[in-house]
């Protein structure tokens, strides 16, 4: 939620933008996140997470895409993810999967892409904050708000229904 709140703002040309030319621009990291998502999780219990069709390298190569473009596989690769992991069974978190080769608990393969993801929802955070700079609104907790913040949630009482990101 907040990776798709943070480049909502910006057009074409700022999500396709590159600190340097070693840097990534978020356009590339959403094709990477994509490619890794679909490829991890397309017939996740039955093959390998890293598929032969998959061509990480490319995922990393230059050129401009569009914003409808990058929305629509930003999506597919988190309707992937969330599709295989909706399917799964209590019983299935103990069975073996294999990421290149490598064997995998169902449950070590989910804290595996736990981990990934939000290293590169966060420098994708990270671009869209350069990219706005003053414009940039927080979407978290605001810098000096957190006093206010608690003092909201505390006041109001446990409600285990909210879904706040802090």
């Amino acid at each position: 939620m907040i990776g798709d709140r943070s480049f909502a703002p910006l057009g074409d040309a700022q999500l396709n933008w590159r600190f340097n030319g070693s840097s990534n621009s978020i356009a590339t990291i959403i094709k990477h996140i994509a490619g890794n998502s679909i490829s991890r999780w397309t017939d996740f219990l039955k093959s390998d997470g890293e598929k032969a069709w998959r061509d990480r390298d490319s995922e990393f190569e230059d050129g401009v895409i569009s914003k409808i473009d990058l929305i629509i596989l930003w999506e597919k690769g988190w309707k992937c993810l969330f599709d295989a992991i909706n399917s799964l069974t209590d019983d299935d978190l103990l069975r073996t999967v294999y990421i290149r080769n490598e064997p995998h608990t169902v449950m070590e393969a989910i804290n595996r892409q736990l981990s990934h993801l939000p290293y590169h929802i966060g420098q994708i955070i990270y671009i869209a904050k350069m990219q706005q700079g003053g414009n940039f609104k927080s979407l978290t907790i605001p810098k000096g708000e957190s006093k206010n913040f608690n003092a909201i949630k505390f006041n109001a009482g446990k409600d285990d229904s909210t879904n706040t990101i802090v």
